[in-house]
């Protein structure tokens, strides 16, 4: 749909850069918001990793949303957006000493943890600053997702988290501690899931484990869930808003809240994923043997996920209504993985076309580096074109 993209405009700036579309995230908030508000005691917090655009960040603020963040640098950049202190949360497998005694001098809500020596050092940092920090559990539920092997985190044997036989061992520990409070189970099971079977077995093992802990007089206040709900990466336009929905009742259907709990997740991707473009323009048409090359100003620097993941992302030539051929899309990295897809049916495509990315609002401006001494793509709001 070439007519939602202010193309006149777009070709004022250097490309290649990201586009926003404001009234997509909005209405994507909103829809978050008003399932949410079907539901007592579910409180969401927005992955920061997936979009920490100072722009973007400042809308998704003003929704209500906490921050999820995995560093120090994502905690200052919520911070600086306006979201509370005390909606913030700080997870990650390898937390630094200064990053950990960020969290403590902003008195944020919680540290995710996810070993017993990162317990006893946050112990040890708050105990020097007399304070004491809430800390949950991260948790291995080793439940599988159906998703890509890179984005899959909740099985045993990933580097995330504490085992389930080790649950109750780092509990007991916490309760020993002076300057730690243990609050909550953390879970997470990967990223990109459709299928609500993935999140079910998620919510029968913390019924599982709630239950083992209750049988010994362990009580949680806070269950976190994670994030993980995926988009539709083949029709942006078709689905732009995910499944929150049947997101949010599978949780209030399947797992057993307590009235004393509150229920957390952590959604990024579906927040942003498809509010964002990457624009890129044509540098050159190459003939092959075969094939034809559509090479790109735009490259794995600028959305690095092609590579990573052999993920896939609709394209459209924003500036050609000519019959459709056939390209592998390219960019200009010296690198054979810097492909975007192969046997791609676009129209037409001469030197200067525009070519949009869809569906890249997460883990793309994010990720991008300086590879091969190349700029930062910037990122635009589509409310700076009215």
């Amino acid at each position: 749909m070439k007519g939602i993209f202010p193309i006149d405009k777009f070709r004022e700036l250097r490309t290649p850069f990201y586009y926003y579309d404001t009234k997509v995230l909005r209405d994507t908030l909103d829809a978050v918001n008003k399932e949410v508000a079907r539901y007592e005691r579910f409180d969401v917090h927005y992955a920061v990793k997936a979009n920490a655009n100072s722009k973007v960040l400042t809308i998704i603020r003003e929704s209500g949303m906490g921050a999820d963040c995995v560093s120090g640098g994502e905690i200052r950049a919520a911070v600086k957006a306006g979201f509370p202190a005390q909606k913030i949360v700080f997870a990650g497998v390898g937390k630094a000493d200064w990053e950990i005694e960020l969290g403590l001098d902003y008195n944020i809500f919680c540290f995710n943890v996810e070993s017993i020596p990162e317990l006893e050092v946050i112990n040890e940092l708050a105990a020097a600053k007399g304070k004491v920090a809430n800390v949950a559990f991260r948790i291995n539920p080793n439940v599988g997702a159906h998703t890509h092997a890179n984005i899959t985190t909740g099985l045993a044997e990933n580097k995330f988290g504490i085992s389930m036989e080790d649950m109750d061992k780092v509990i007991d520990v916490a309760q020993e501690m002076k300057n730690v409070n243990f609050i909550g189970l953390h879970f997470h099971i990967g990223s990109q899931i459709l299928d609500m079977g993935d999140f079910i077995a998620l919510c029968n093992r913390v019924n599982e484990l709630q239950d083992r802990l209750e049988a010994r007089q362990i009580f949680v206040k806070h269950i976190n869930v994670g994030g993980g709900l995926g988009i539709d990466y083949d029709h942006p336009n078709r689905q732009s808003i995910p499944d929150f929905k049947s997101y949010f009742s599978t949780y209030a259907g399947q797992l057993k809240l307590r009235p004393h709990q509150t229920l957390h997740f952590e959604l990024g991707r579906a927040v942003v994923g498809q509010c964002g473009t990457l624009i890129s323009k044509v540098l050159y048409v190459k003939q092959g043997v075969n094939k034809k090359f559509a090479i790109l100003d735009a490259g794995m620097t600028d959305l690095i996920r092609p590579a990573l993941y052999q993920a896939h992302h609709k394209m459209e030539n924003l500036t050609s209504d000519e019959t459709m051929q056939t390209y592998d899309v390219v960019g200009p990295i010296c690198e054979s993985s810097d492909v975007f897809g192969k046997a791609i049916d676009l129209n037409k495509v001469k030197r200067g076309d525009l070519i949009a990315l869809r569906s890249a609002g997460a883990y793309g401006e994010i990720m991008a580096s300086g590879y091969n001494c190349r700029e930062l793509p910037k990122g635009y709001l589509s409310d700076e074109f009215v």
